[in-house]
């Protein structure tokens, strides 16, 4: 029998659903709920029979009283720093929402303090665990496309969000873009270079900050990654995690979160194009997806050993491309990251 593994939660909004459920389904033992405002904690203790002994409305003394292994950080961005330095001092584990921090010197504070604690802090990044991402990440790797060169992703979506999302000044870069951009890393291995961005807030737009975003970043590898998105764009939307094209030496590959397919060259050349042929991944989807994947790999590095792969060394990365779009977009100027 695996051993208990405590769990608090803190911020009880409306993502701690999905990960209330996710605890649920790796049997972790949920001891707190923690909310400023104590409705909120106390609307989830009810929707999960966990009894109002869990609810707290203050970080401090529900560690000092359930005594967790594992801090799971649902609350804002710019609350992530506090709750995570605090989980982390106390001897927690901690898997928090992204993005990682709401600047990079935080980002790097909280790196450092996992490392200095010896403890597992990772962030929720569940688009890596949408069906078929793997799928695409092996797909690529296989060189079925050739040595990738170049990757576009268009994310347009009309979201008519409330809240702090709304009173955001980059709404689309800080609190959506880190998936897209981590995807970006996931796909194809590369790192950010550098990076030339221009934000705005086209008309018609419902946000008070710059809901849209042009970027064009340098990556290793020789690799130029095009983002094109915006949260304001009514009519044609695209998937959640984007429309995909991957440009390599041998062929292109597409995803749309649907199975990954390509066409890749055939022979000689006739005329002005190439002759191709079109190939599909023959990977299977995953069977556990979204925050479970992400919580349950998570608990098995806990209980097994191993690393997750959005673990906060890493993931500072893919947060260092938003920041860098934004600094870029300040400046109007590309910037090295």
């Amino acid at each position: 029998m695996d051993q208990e593994i405590k769990v608090l939660i803190a911020g009880c909004g409306g993502m701690s659903g999905a990960w209330l459920k996710a605890a649920e389904s790796e049997n972790l033992t949920v001891t707190g709920l923690v909310d400023i405002k104590r409705e909120n904690a106390e609307k989830r203790a009810r929707e999960h029979d966990l009894g109002r002994d869990v609810v707290f409305d203050e970080l401090d003394a529900a560690l000092h009283e359930t005594k967790p292994d594992v801090v799971f950080d649902c609350t804002v961005p710019e609350a992530h720093h506090e709750i995570t330095m605090k989980a982390l001092d106390a001897g927690c584990h901690v898997l928090g929402e992204k993005p990682l921090a709401d600047s990079m010197q935080r980002a790097r504070e909280m790196v450092e303090k996992a490392e200095q604690t010896g403890k597992l802090y990772a962030v929720m990044q569940n688009r890596r665990y949408l069906p078929t991402a793997p799928a695409m990440t092996e797909f690529i790797s296989s060189g079925v496309i050739g040595e990738v060169t170049t990757v576009n992703v268009d994310f347009y979506i009309g979201a008519h969000f409330k809240g702090f999302r709304t009173r955001m000044q980059h709404p689309l870069l800080l609190d959506m873009a880190i998936h897209t951009f981590d995807q970006a890393r996931q796909f194809t291995g590369a790192d950010p270079l550098s990076v030339y961005c221009k934000a705005f807030n086209p008309k018609g737009s419902w946000y008070e900050g710059k809901a849209s975003a042009m970027c064009i970043f340098e990556m290793s590898d020789d690799i130029v990654f095009n983002y094109r998105g915006s949260w304001c764009s009514e009519g044609y939307n695209t998937p959640w995690a984007g429309s995909w094209r991957i440009v390599g030496t041998k062929g292109t590959a597409k995803w749309d979160e649907g199975k990954p397919h390509a066409e890749v060259v055939e022979g000689e050349y006739k005329g002005m194009r190439s002759e191709v042929k079109e190939v599909e991944s023959g990977a299977q989807p995953l069977e556990i997806t979204g925050h479970t994947a992400c919580v349950k790999e998570f608990i098995q590095c806990l209980r097994e050993g191993g690393t997750p792969q959005t673990i906060c060394s890493d993931n500072i990365k893919s947060l260092s491309m938003v920041f860098g779009a934004i600094e870029s977009d300040k400046k109007g100027k590309p910037v090295g990251i």
